[in-house]
């Protein structure tokens, strides 16, 4: 099988992969919940090339997301839930509906804030329109907290809870008692450490993260970009343990803790410099 610019040899490419007996194993075994980090994490890469400006990058990661796309599609079609098709035609017809200034009859200039609240009515009535396709359930009960989007990454998510309950109060008006709860929520962690309990560990670890996105909101700072940050300090600084103990003709696997602290305390020192 060749290389090709039409869609249907990509479509063609994961069939095969997914038939089983002659497809692959790995792909076989796989399913929308297994897939989803890695579609995540496919768009969180688009992302970064833009950030970097690298076009060419740009061009391959997108053909990564495309792939993820392409997978979903086939999983559902083995279902006979839905196909790749039918997701093309569900986001054209989106995009004509939102777009009546464009595709419908229309004359004037239309200004962006037109077409801008034009593209929110119409997603709410989409929303509805789903609503009302979905079984009838007892009515759930109104919550200051629906409108939060469950699909975005969860630092985003994090704030957008803790400021919509900051509306009515629910909050802390001094980030020092945000730390106080940081340290609670640490010496709960060390209370599940010393049971054992792997599910409460990682549970506590949860909640002592929300509670530092919490002190990162209040101080005014973006807890995305100051990880961001501060994954970019641990690889440079990291580097800097790499490179020196290289020129002392060691390598990492030979070098113990201590030496390797020595010189991430080195890399700090000259950080400061």
């Amino acid at each position: 099988m060749t290389p090709s610019r039409d869609i249907s040899r990509l479509i063609e490419i994961m069939a095969q992969l997914r038939t089983p007996g002659t497809g692959c194993p790995w792909d076989l075994e796989q399913t929308f919940a297994t897939i989803a980090p890695y579609t995540i994490e496919e768009a969180y890469e688009v992302a970064d090339a833009i950030a970097r400006h690298d076009l060419i990058d740009l061009c391959d990661e997108l053909g990564d997301l495309l792939l993820q796309v392409v997978f979903h599609a086939r999983m559902a079609e083995e279902q006979n839930a839905f196909s790749f098709g039918d997701v093309v035609e569900a986001i054209t017809r989106k995009m004509i509906r939102r777009h009546p200034h464009v595709f419908a009859d229309s004359s004037g200039y239309i200004a962006p804030s037109d077409v801008k609240g034009t593209w929110e009515r119409i997603k709410a009535e989409e929303k509805a329109e789903r609503a009302a396709r979905k079984p009838i359930k007892e009515a759930p009960a109104s919550s200051l907290l629906a409108g939060i989007k469950a699909g975005q990454p969860a630092l985003t998510q994090a704030i957008a809870l803790q400021r919509k309950a900051s509306t009515v109060g629910f909050d802390w008006n001094d980030p020092r008692a945000v730390l106080d709860k940081i340290r609670e929520e640490a010496d709960e962690i060390e209370a599940a450490l010393d049971r054992g309990d792997k599910p409460d560990i990682a549970s506590e670890t949860g909640d002592l993260m929300f509670a530092l996105v919490n002190l990162a909101r209040h101080v005014d700072a973006d807890p995305e970009m100051a990880l961001r940050g501060t994954n970019a300090k641990f690889e440079r600084r990291f580097a800097y343990i790499e490179q020196a103990l290289a020129a002392r003709g060691c390598s990492l696997e030979d070098s113990s803790l201590a030496e390797m602290d020595a010189l991430w305390n080195e890399a700090k020192q000259q950080e400061r410099t």
